[in-house]
């Protein structure tokens, strides 16, 4: 067959066939919003620009809930746009309409589908986005300029640490958990003190002494001297071999998403039940954290040497030996549950392995520490 003929021929099927040809195809890049209704609208949305090297970058902001930008990887295939958001374990899917200013779909979270139209935004209509909290001086040594320290109700489950906006706060927290956050530890890596450490619950609240919000380094500052002056804490420091976790790169490398959208900022790791972790903006060493404070029963150390930060949902079904950190018992697993082990997720979710060793661990050893003073 001529070439001619053969060009006419791929064309007249292209046509009959409705795709749009890629020089043809609508650009998606801009702003892209639209309100989420879950039982109370949510202002939703969607940026995408071009990445560097090709293809497309995505951010979608939840307004009124006041997010920073979560990765979200976009996808258009003829008029169908695709979006994952991994941080939430959510996907957005939807028809982009002819004229191309409008994108009608729905948008599934946790096998929940809700109805989501996006609408093409510029100029004045575009609505204006959170703005990022002011970090605070690297070179700043923060601590509380008010901290209000109380007992927690007895009737209350969990516990939570968290800030919201500049106000540090936590919530059934004992004094050992403040200790092992504070100084990056396990449990078992504090020595010594009253049974009262890891019994009497209090709940924390304050604010710090400089302008902007703190990062990691500088909250667990901020936690090391409340430590001192309120609960008058004094310690040495050991070293002594324990059984541990270390978290390694696995065969084939890391499977998370890279985020570089605020390299100073808080992570994100909020628990959405027993083996439901989303990761927002974490490093590796935030995930390692998080999992001897809250879920192992030893220290877990990174011995990934990933930099960086990134997002990512961990969902597994835990045994009856994790989530101790938390104070809860894990209820036997359902019949109808899928999701498999920690130590598998690590593997097919995050890239990651979590294997059992043992170690040389800086031990904290407790000289004096008193119930909190009033405030």
């Amino acid at each position: 067959m001529p070439m001619k003929m053969l060009v006419r021929l791929i064309a007249a099927l292209v046509m009959m066939s409705g795709a749009v040809p890629l020089a043809q195809a609508p650009s998606i890049t801009g702003q892209w919003q639209g309100t989420l209704n879950v039982g109370r609208e949510l202002r939703t949305v969607v940026l995408i620009s071009n990445a560097d090297g090709g293809g497309l970058r995505g951010l979608l902001y939840s307004i009124d809930q006041g997010t920073q930008g979560m990765n979200a990887a976009p996808m258009l295939l003829g008029q169908t746009f695709k979006l994952t958001i991994t941080a939430l374990s959510a996907t957005y899917e939807g028809m982009l309409s002819p004229d191309g200013k409008t994108i009608t779909g729905t948008m599934t979270q946790n096998g929940k589908p809700v109805p989501l139209t996006l609408t093409r935004a510029t100029g004045d209509a575009a609505w204006a986005l959170p703005e990022a909290p002011k970090p605070m001086a690297p070179d700043a040594i923060a601590t509380f300029e008010v901290a209000t320290i109380k007992p927690s109700n007895p009737d209350r489950q969990g516990k939570v640490m968290t800030m919201k906006g500049r106000q540090v706060i936590t919530i059934n927290t004992t004094t050992t958990d403040l200790i092992t956050f504070a100084y990056e530890l396990h449990a078992r890596q504090i020595v010594g003190g009253p049974s009262w450490m890891e019994s009497d619950k209090y709940d924390v609240t304050g604010l710090p002494n400089a302008a902007g919000t703190p990062d990691m380094h500088q909250l667990r500052g901020m936690l090391s001297h409340l430590l001192s002056d309120r609960y008058k804490l004094t310690f040495h420091r050991e070293k002594r071999e324990l059984p541990i976790y270390a978290i390694t790169v696995a065969t084939g490398g890391p499977k998370m998403t890279k985020n570089d959208s605020n390299p100073n900022g808080l992570p994100g790791l909020f628990f959405r039940g027993l083996g439901a972790l989303p990761g927002v903006n974490a490093t590796v060493g935030d995930l390692a954290g998080v999992m001897q404070s809250a879920v192992l029963d030893r220290p877990v150390i990174d011995k990934t040497g990933l930099a960086g930060r990134w997002d990512f949902t961990l969902t597994w079904t835990p045994d009856e030996t994790q989530f101790a950190g938390l104070g809860v018992r894990v209820p036997p697993p359902s019949s109808d549950s899928t999701a498999p082990t920690l130590f598998t997720a690590f593997q097919e979710q995050l890239g990651l392995k979590i294997e059992s060793t043992r170690g040389p661990v800086d031990v904290l050893v407790i000289d004096k520490v008193e119930h909190p003073s009033e405030n």
